[in-house]
């Protein structure tokens, strides 16, 4: 993967420049004209925090099972990852929102869950940081606790009724839509695991500074 890091990096910010000139290119929404084309950012955002989200509980899975330092390295990052793209959901939904129904926050079941899912990573953050010994295991439940909220997130429209649309959206894209939509979600991804990559290794360097610092007090 080291190898393969700049040049994938390099692809990476190449797809980011296009995509604006995709999304520009892609036709309007019948009802909600150029606002819509914030659906494609906060969508691709959405499914790579739920894609992080699982990460981090399945790694900490792994971790509180099989005790595996790694498995807890990368829980981190992809935590850490969760509440970025966490963020770039909850900012870009409301701009979006806006314009399309007038307010910018409504407390329905998804955008409510989808908050509440940002902040029990958060918490699983601070609960890391400040939580002291032994920290890391009640986070690592934390972070199961996470990754179960997921499906109820992604379903939660299609058993209320809300105003944020059904999981049909995308399956039922127009032709010209489809193209820049699976475009974004790719670019997303594939930032997503140069991100992870790099913060995963970061945090194995702590690691091992935090291990000589301790053998150096000894």
């Amino acid at each position: 993967m080291r190898k393969l890091f700049l040049p994938l990096t390099v692809v990476a910010a190449g797809m980011f420049m296009m995509a604006p000139f995709l999304v520009d290119g892609a036709p309007y929404e019948s009802t909600m004209g150029l606002v819509q084309k914030i659906f494609y950012f906060h969508v691709p955002s959405a499914m790579t925090m739920f894609v992080s989200a699982f990460v981090c509980g399945i790694s900490s899975a792994v971790f509180l099972f099989k005790g595996r330092p790694a498995a807890d390295r990368l829980a981190v990052a992809a935590a850490e990852l969760t509440s970025v793209f966490g963020i770039i959901v909850l900012v870009t939904g409301p701009l979006w929102a806006r314009k399309a129904w007038g307010v910018w926050w409504v407390w329905d079941e998804r955008i409510t869950s989808t908050f509440v899912l940002w902040l029990i990573f958060n918490a699983y953050l601070l609960l890391r940081k400040y939580g002291g010994a032994g920290s890391e295991r009640l986070a690592a439940g934390l972070a199961i606790f996470g990754m179960a909220n997921v499906p109820f997130v992604y379903w939660s429209v299609n058993v209320w009724r809300t105003l944020h649309p059904k999981t049909t959206v995308v399956p039922t894209l127009q032709p010209g839509m489809r193209g820049p939509f699976w475009f974004c979600v790719t670019a997303f991804l594939l930032l997503y695991v140069l991100a992870i990559t790099a913060r995963a290794h970061l945090e194995a360097e702590r690691a091992r500074l935090e291990e000589i610092y301790l053998a150096i007090e000894e």
